[in-house]
């Protein structure tokens, strides 16, 4: 079973970018990437890395983000 943990501030998203874990994305409730792992952000972006040339963009305001851990 794993453990979701929403990734609110930047210090959250800094341990993300740091250990490499993988994320969920939802925008609209619905799941929209599964897996890659943030390898930028800043205030109104973040880039998740799916793949070696499988980067996509999200907005902060309009996606949630949630670090996925193995228990």
């Amino acid at each position: 079973m794993s453990m979701n943990r929403k990734l609110f501030t930047d210090p959250d998203f800094e341990e993300a970018v740091r250990r490499k874990y993988p994320v969920r994305v939802f925008k609209d409730d619905y799941i929209v990437n599964n897996g890659g792992t943030v390898v930028r952000f800043d205030d109104s972006i973040v880039v998740i890395q799916s793949s070696v040339s499988d980067l996509v963009y999200y907005t902060r305001q309009e996606c949630e983000f949630f670090e996925v851990r193995k228990r």
